[in-house]
Parts: structure tokens; sequence; C-alpha cells
């Protein structure tokens, strides 16, 4: 009899079904809202959808599986579009369709800015996606996840029951929610592993990644393509996954090093560094990106008895490498993009109103020299007069993403309103930071011009996107000198003078 009770356990034992370990890389995006890559108004840019395709790359070459999955409005960056920014717009939205197929897109959830040119548009690109309400299965070995659009939290709870009941070993919810709402949404959600929140509560929030959470853990990736975020998963037929944590060491170090590379970058963008000083501080840049890249993926002790995962920000920072293919990609926009839109204003285009009595416009800094010569002579030292100049280095000067912060009066009467006709205005000038000049032209007394001394004048550019370092005391001493902000030398000699 016993002989046959230890027969019996080892025919039940046998026959268990039972799947051999795997493991998988899970990378995620969200909010890309368009973009490509940096401007490159500024150096160390983060971001670029082929610096992330070499992050793809790099982990596909260790034969695990990998998964990419972006949650939402990547293809454009606004819910409609002007209509002179249409073919840029369009063009841009195919390239990036282009880039993510390239790149093995496994499923995106589609966004309400993803449709700024209708769903038919939006369909014609091919993009695989999962529709709110539904659940799209990702093959990662014998071991499936899921992968869910929701318009909140407790909706993908309902989805994700049933999806784990029908034999899902990792769950993902895609939801257009703030980080906040998901995280209170979360407490209630017990079959969910993973939440992406895709929609920032506001522009400044959506600067920076953040994670919380326990079991059910919320994510919101930084957005406009900066930062991506990891998810290594180890599946054992362990049922729901276990948030593996990092040591409070290495923790720390992660968090120290974030510290130091962010103060690194903005000291090699300040203005005035340069030489042999500028090139150390790149070096060491550089280093600190490596050593924060070679911690961040060092691989955490995984559970041998049950499904466990772990994640990290990957930030696209300027030294990561592209991947060539799709760097072409961006190569072949940045070429197309100009000639578009240069044919567009040709066919199109209309010149800006002119200044008029009851309508201030832009006369152009040449109309202000005469007057102000000691003011020019400061302006001449400066990088304004020569930002349309650093758009041809660029080859960018026909983008219209670019060209409203490199030339004077853009879109204002008697400033610039196309693309093919902008000369007299290709600088950052006086009327930049004055207001339009043709009321001060007639009638030269300082209540027609203004002060042009405060942030708010100089941050419609010098934004967080375009110039992340930029601080205005800082900055406004380097537009500053004698007869243009500081007093004149006794010896300057007079000024000219204008009569009413």
């Amino acid at each position: 009899m016993l002989l046959l009770l230890l027969l019996a356990a080892c025919t039940t034992r046998e026959s268990r079904p039972t799947r051999p370990p795997t493991k998988a890389i899970l990378y995620f995006s969200a909010d890309l809202k368009g973009y490509l890559g940096p401007c490159g108004c500024s150096e160390n840019m983060r971001g670029g959808i082929s610096r992330a395709a070499g992050e793809l790359a790099k982990a596909r070459s260790t034969g695990v599986p990998v998964f990419f999955i972006d949650a939402g409005d990547g293809l454009f960056g606004a819910p409609s579009i002007p209509e002179d920014a249409v073919p840029q717009q369009e063009r841009k939205a195919k390239a990036l369709a282009q880039a993510l197929r390239a790149m093995g897109l496994s499923v995106r959830a589609p966004g309400p800015m993803d449709d700024a040119r209708g769903e038919a548009f939006r369909e014609s690109l091919q993009l695989p996606e999962v529709r709110p309400g539904a659940v799209r299965w990702l093959a990662a070995g014998a071991y499936q996840v899921a992968v869910i659009s929701a318009g909140d939290v407790a909706a993908a709870e309902a989805l994700a029951a049933k999806a784990r009941r029908d034999g899902a070993a990792f769950i993902v919810a895609l939801v257009p929610q703030a980080m906040e709402a998901a995280l209170r949404g979360a407490l209630t959600a017990p079959s969910v592993d993973l939440v992406i929140a895709s929609k920032p509560k506001d522009d400044f929030t959506a600067e920076e990644s953040r994670a919380a959470g326990g079991t059910t853990k919320v994510v919101q990736v930084q957005n406009k393509g900066r930062t991506l975020l990891r998810v290594d998963v180890s599946f054992r037929d362990g049922g729901k996954v276990e948030w593996v944590k990092g040591s409070s060491e290495r923790d720390r170090e992660l968090s120290a090093l974030d510290e130091r590379i962010e103060l690194l970058r903005a000291q090699v963008d300040a203005p005035g560094l340069g030489g042999e000083l500028k090139g150390l501080k790149q070096a060491k840049l550089n280093e600190l990106v490596a050593r924060r890249q070679a911690l961040a993926e060092a691989a955490l002790p995984f559970p041998v008895d049950r499904n466990a995962a772990t994640f990290h920000f990957v930030p696209l920072e300027s030294s990561l490498p592209r991947d060539p293919a799709v760097q072409a990609i961006e190569a072949a926009y940045d070429r197309d993009v100009g000639l578009l839109n240069l044919e567009w204003a040709k066919q199109h285009g209309k010149d800006c109103d002119p200044p008029a009595a009851d309508r201030a416009g832009y006369v152009g800094s040449a109309a202000c020299v005469g007057c102000h010569p000691f003011a020019e002579k400061v302006w001449q030292a400066t990088k304004h007069p020569r930002a349309y100049a650093s758009l041809e280095e660029k080859g960018k000067q026909n983008h219209l993403d670019c060209i409203a912060c490199h030339v004077t009066g853009w879109k204002q009467p008697g400033g610039v309103c196309r693309i093919d006709a902008t000369l007299g205005r290709r600088e950052v000038g006086c009327e930049s930071c004055h207001g339009p000049g043709w009321r001060h032209i007639q009638v030269p007394v300082k209540e027609h011009l203004k002060r042009g001394k405060d942030a708010a004048t100089c941050t419609g550019c010098h934004d967080r996107e375009n110039s992340p370092h930029f601080e205005f005391e800082t900055y406004v001493q380097k537009v500053l000198g004698p007869g243009h902000g500081q007093p004149l030398p006794p010896d300057a000699g007079q000024l000219p003078r204008v009569t009413p």
C-alpha cells in the first residue's frame, strides 16, 4: 500500500503543468507630445527618439524578451493645429510612427491629442493600439503580459480581474489620469501590477518622473520623450508579482548622482563658460551619467519562488548612443520639413499687418540703433543678434517649432508671419524685450516701451524645455552694459537726441 501511495504521488507531481522561469523587460513612454528630439538650443538636453531606440536595442542584445509600450498623446503636442503648421506636424507624426515601428513598438493607447488630424489620419499610421476598455496580450515565453487601456484605475481593475483569471502573469494599466488620482484608485486595484498615469495635472508636474504605491505601483514618466521607464520582470509561476526594492544605500547613491548630474548640467550650460573648464565639466558630467546608468541597470536579486519585478527610470541623456536607423528617420524629417514649410508659405503665406495708429507694431532693430548706439554695442556682444544664424547652422531656420524664438515679432503686426519673409527681423532684437517700437518711433518717450527687466519677458523662450537651467538674475547680467541698463562712463559722449 505504501508503495502504491508513493507511486501515485510521483505520478501527480510529474503530471502537474510547469512553466520554465522567464525574464522580460518592459519599456514605457508617455506624453511624448510629438517630440522627435530636443531642439538643441541648450547643451546636454535630454531626449530624442533615436536615443530611446538605442536603449531598446541594447536591451534586446541580451536575448531577453523586450516590449515597448506607449501610453498615448505622442503624435501631436496640441489638440488642434494651425493651418500653416499642418504640413510640418503631419510629417513629424509620420516620422514618429516610422520610428516607433522601427523600435518594435508592442502597443500604445491613443490619447485625445493623437487625433489632432482626425482618427483616420491616426489609423493610417498603422501603429499597434489598444483602445479604451480593451486588453492587449503580449507573450513572454509561456507567460502573458496584459496591457489594459481604461479611463481610470477603477475601470482598469475590472478588466484586470478578468485578465488575471484568464492567466495574465503581469498586468499593466494605461490610464489618462494625474498621478494623485491614479494613486487613490490604486488602493482598490489589487489585480493591477503597474499603473502608468499618462495625464499630468499641469505642465510643471509633467517635467518630472515619479513613482509611488505598494503592491500596485503607480508611475508618471517625464514627458516629451526625455525619460523612459524600464521594468524588469522575473516569471516563476508565483501569482501576482512582488516589487523588489533596492538597498537603501543604492537608492541614496542614485539620488546623489541625480543631484550631481543636474548641478553639472546647469554649470556646463551656464552663459559665458568656455574653454578648458567647460571641457572638464562636460567630461565629468559624461562620467557621472555613465556611472548612474550602470548602477541603475545592476541586477537586483529576484526571489526564486515567485513572480517579481523591479523598475527604474532611464533619463535619455545627450551622451547616450543613438540608433542609426532611427537617427536616419530624424534626418529625413529635418530635411523634408523645411521644404514643406517653404512651399506652403509660398503658396498660402500672408504677410503680417503693418503697424498703425491703433495697432502697435514691430519696426526691427535697425530702426532703434540710430538713437541708441551704446545699447546696440552691448546687444551686439550677446548671442541675441545671432539667434537666427544659430538656426541656419542646424538647418532649422524653416522649422515652425523653432522660428518664433529666433526672430523678432513672430505673428505680430510688423513682425514675421511667414518663414520665407524674415529679412529685417532675423534676430532676438530690441523689441523682443522692449515690445513693439512703432509708437516709440513716432513719439520717443519711455512710456511707449517695456522696461524689459523682468523674468516674464524672457521665459516665453527661455522655458524649462528649451533653457532648462535658466536663472533670470544670472542671465540678465549678460545682456546689460553701459548705455543698456547700466550708466554710461563720463567720457562716453553725448547721446543723439530726437525731437518728437
